[in-house]
């Protein structure tokens, strides 16, 4: 297998969810009446019947929360740990991998409303020394957070091996700490995937890495108290946090399971790691609940202004292993069969989030699970079907669609050239597994 196809193939099935939801041409139907529990209010029951499912399925551990018209429900199925009797819990604290992208682009627009960064300007301006002569004049930082600049992903130079869909350096490298200068030097000695401004534009986190520098040089302090002191107390998230090179997570949590196409057997716990190697692209920790609150605040115009915000959601085509979506400064729009949800995606080893809020309504959600790379791989190196994949469907449909919103036209989609890899689509962490 061709290193170019592994990188391929840890893309697509990395993702967090195995179904798409998509505009249908039909009217989706007006809501039920609440059939008299809170959690049928807004879909909760549904939701824990499709998690038990996905349990079921080969999940170990699967978690989420969805918050509606003022009602929020939380829950959980599977066990903590495989082999455990210790039953996951909706509060976990995950690893929640490119969803830290929305924090550091909405901390930025904070920045550039107060008039302390441009995001027009070069990142030459603002970073001289690590994007240097011309490149770091025609990239600007606003490329930088929809992904526009041509710069290249950093994780195959991180862990080399992954190219060849071995976990030997991610093995050899769990408790290295990475300078976030030098994440950004791999990124750029590699080959460019494209001009500066030019669109499509190609994922890469590479450019969050970028954007923490430049939140460190305009403001003179670490981008964590930056970001922590500008987002997550603002949107009074209680368990979200930078671990700081710290490998163990903080508080109740579940395994983190990689079975890398099945090569690993049992599926290995990267639970306790040290995640510099991703710092502002992916390494922030968070609950269901905060992610749901998170997402319905800046939605609802508590974090940004509305110019910031209207900023935040103007999308340019983003190609993403292989898959054009529409993605934002940060944010990705989740074109679903009920509505238009803004958010993001993520992956790390053993650990898969989606969050997001409708564009419209006050529905909003958050959902994590614990094993990746559940497929086995034939000979060409294409991932086979696995009972969870299909059993991501139904997940999709509650988080999405309250109840007496949920149309039978539902159709599942993980193709390539979709207008929208949102949820469940092929992850759009590019190359970071």
């Amino acid at each position: 297998m061709s290193g170019r196809t592994s990188a391929r193939t840890l893309s697509i099935a990395g993702t967090a969810l195995a179904a798409l939801l998509i505009t249908a041409p039909a009217a989706v139907p007006a809501a039920a009446e609440p059939a008299g529990s809170r959690d049928d209010a807004i879909g909760g029951a549904a939701l824990q019947t499709a998690f038990e499912g996905l349990h079921d399925a080969g999940m170990p551990a699967v978690y989420g929360a969805l918050s509606d018209d003022g009602e929020r429900w939380s829950g959980a199925a599977g066990t903590a740990a495989l082999g455990s009797e210790r039953p996951a819990l909706p509060n976990f604290r995950h690893r929640v991998a490119s969803v830290t992208k929305s924090f550091v682009a909405a901390t930025l627009l904070r920045l550039a409303a107060r008039g302390e960064v441009d995001l027009d300007a070069p990142v030459g301006d603002y970073l001289p020394e690590v994007v240097p002569g011309e490149r770091g004049q025609a990239i600007t930082v606003r490329m930088l957070l929809n992904h526009t600049s041509g710069i290249n992903d950093l994780v195959s130079s991180a862990f080399p091996s992954l190219n060849e869909l071995s976990v030997a350096d991610l093995d050899r490298y769990r408790f290295r700490t990475v300078a976030p200068e030098q994440l950004a030097a791999w990124g750029l000695a590699m080959p460019p995937v494209g001009e500066p401004g030019v669109a499509p534009g190609v994922y890469s986190n590479t450019n969050y890495v970028l954007a923490g520098l430049v939140i460190e040089a305009v403001t003179g302090r670490t981008a964590e108290s930056v970001i922590t002191e500008e987002v997550i107390r603002p949107a009074g998230l209680r368990h979200t946090y930078f671990p700081e090179n710290r490998p163990r997570i903080r508080g109740p949590h579940a395994g983190a399971y990689e079975s890398m196409f099945q090569t690993l057997v049992p599926p290995r716990d990267y639970s306790t790691y040290n995640v510099s190697y991703i710092w502002m692209a992916g390494d922030l920790v968070s609950t269901a609940s905060d992610l749901t609150r998170f997402y319905r605040a800046l939605a609802d115009g508590e974090i940004l202004a509305e110019e910031q915000l209207a900023e935040m959601r103007t999308t340019v085509p983003v190609n993403a292993g292989g898959v054009e979506m529409p993605y934002g400064l940060g944010l990705m729009a989740y074109d679903t069969i009920c509505g238009r949800y803004w958010g993001h995606n993520g992956g790390l080893f053993g650990y898969g989030t989606d969050a997001g809020a409708h564009e419209s309504d006050d529905r909003a959600f958050a959902f994590g699970s614990n094993l990746t790379r559940h497929n086995a791989l034939d000979e060409n190196g294409v991932p086979q079907p696995h009972p969870i994949d299909a059993a991501f469907g139904p997940v999709a449909m509650a988080l999405f669609c309250p109840p007496g919103a949920q149309p039978e036209d539902v159709r599942p989609l993980l193709a390539e050239g979709t207008a929208s890899p949102l949820l469940g689509g092929p992850s759009i962490d590019a190359r970071l597994p």
